[in-house]
């Protein structure tokens, strides 16, 4: 059973996912699930941010819901949506806006990406500055 948001500790190594991670876990792609159960070992953070759930929920994926009931889900507030424009404006050929907000909070958290989509995460982080690590599934 996976730790409850309140046991795990913040000083661990942390992951952010993208939809395309959680799209993964739903298909029960065995890369995701090999990198959550390491997560889960460590007690790591794992950080959704909300445009990913808008852009993955559905109301009936038992999956997803049970993912982000261990993880912390992150609000797209005012401040992060003007750093997520920003991040757009600077990253060529960029355009998505789920993506952005995935790796605007990585980077300032510090988190590994779990993404599908490891090509324009990669592009978004390069605008961003990098310092961000990437793990594909």
């Amino acid at each position: 059973m996976a730790p409850s948001r309140m046991t795990r500790s913040a000083s661990s190594s942390a992951n952010g996912l993208d939809s395309g991670a959680l799209i993964a876990a739903e298909k029960q792609n065995r890369q995701f699930w090999v990198i959550w159960a390491a997560a889960m070992k460590r007690e790591a953070r794992v950080t959704v941010p909300s445009a990913v759930v808008a852009q993955t929920w559905r109301g009936n994926s038992p999956v997803i819901a049970r993912l982000l009931n261990v993880c912390d889900v992150e609000v797209l507030d005012e401040d992060i949506a003007k750093r997520v424009g920003t991040l757009l404006a600077k990253g060529r050929g960029a355009s998505d806006l789920v993506d952005a907000a995935v790796v605007v909070g990585a980077a300032q958290r510090g988190d590994t990406i779990v993404t599908s989509d490891p090509s324009d995460i990669g592009r978004l982080l390069e605008a961003a500055g990098g310092g961000v690590a990437i793990l594909a599934v």
